[in-house]
């Protein structure tokens, strides 16, 4: 279990490990925002509530054009864990096939592993498109690659309590809880 950490302005940040939340809490560098019911830690001199949501008693600048190495992990919640040229979900793959990374302009030719130039492949399609652009062999991406927002990045493979996601939809709105959720 994890808890949400927010800025003081009440952003949402990041998720934390609850040991890591106890310590800013202990510390003085954060409060208790929102705690699991019912549910207290308890040491032989403290006992605190399990936080599920604290925020920093300072403010920390995030910058807007935070940039996050491109990882599959991230890639494929990205782009719906579906291949991005025949349109199949992971879940409906062969057993000998799987998600892969493909480079739009391959790295042979110049290409980087930028947001804009990677997506999710199945091995098939990755391995019939191999050294070539999309155009030279008739393959067209269903979807143009884009960086993501950090926040999707951030929350895209975590799973949030229904007590942090009021967080998320107050911030950032329904639109991005949604989209999280689908991913």
């Amino acid at each position: 279990m994890r808890c949400l950490a927010l800025n003081a302005s009440y952003e949402p940040l990041t998720m934390v490990p609850v040991r890591r939340a106890l310590r800013l809490v202990i510390d003085g560098k954060a409060e208790i925002v929102e705690a699991d019911q019912g549910r207290v830690l308890r040491s032989e001199h403290l006992s605190v509530p399990r936080p599920a949501v604290i925020r920093l008693m300072k403010f920390i600048h995030v910058p807007r054009r935070f940039r996050r190495q491109v990882t599959n992990t991230f890639l494929f919640a990205r782009d719906a864990y579906r291949c991005q040229f025949c349109g199949r979900p992971q879940v409906v793959l062969r057993s000998r096939e799987c998600l892969t990374r493909d480079h739009l302009v391959p790295l042979s030719r110049g290409g980087t592993n930028a947001w804009t130039n990677v997506l999710t492949a199945c091995s098939t399609c990755n391995a019939r498109k191999g050294n070539h652009l999309p155009e030279e062999i008739g393959m067209q991406p269903l979807t143009v690659p884009t960086e993501p927002h950090f926040v999707h990045l951030a929350w895209a493979v975590r799973r949030l309590t229904p007590i942090q996601e009021r967080y998320i939809r107050l911030f950032y709105g329904e639109d991005t809880l949604a989209q999280l959720s689908a991913l």
